[in-house]
């Protein structure tokens, strides 16, 4: 994703706009992603080495998290608890993710590259939720 494209996504005069920006385009991601699983899972695992009934697994809980993190981006405020509990699970994924690299799986090459690079877009998502919501507090 470019600088321009997260700053054209960030730029509003109220914080609470960007805050639901990043939360309805980390939907949309975490949403994809799911369906992904979900419907491609046996090539997907071929591709990335990682077992189908996992991809299946992960795919399910990806999409219902994904419309949980859309139904909260929806809301005209956010409740801060809520959008605290999307940040920690987003960080907790990133760091999961790239523990189970590390520890559990044995990727193909495209899973080697792939499992990081989720794993930093969606520790990217924290990040910008997390500098919003801040920005909404102020």
């Amino acid at each position: 994703m470019s600088a321009t494209l997260l700053g054209s996504i960030a730029r509003t005069g109220v914080p609470q706009a960007a805050l639901r920006r990043f939360l309805a385009l980390d939907s949309v991601v975490t949403t994809g992603n799911g369906l992904a699983y979900v419907a491609f899972s046996a090539p997907l695992e071929r591709l990335l080495g990682v077992g189908q009934g996992l991809l299946l697994g992960l795919g399910v809980l990806l999409v219902v998290y994904g419309a949980a993190v859309g139904l909260l981006a929806s809301r005209p405020q956010p409740p801060a608890l809520a959008v605290k509990l999307v940040i920690e699970t987003n960080y907790a994924w990133a760091a999961l993710s790239l523990v189970a690299l590390a520890v559990w799986f044995t990727p193909t090459v495209a899973g080697t590259v792939w499992i990081p690079a989720q794993a930093l877009t969606v520790a990217g998502f924290a990040l910008l939720q997390q500098l919003a919501l801040r920005s909404v507090a102020e």
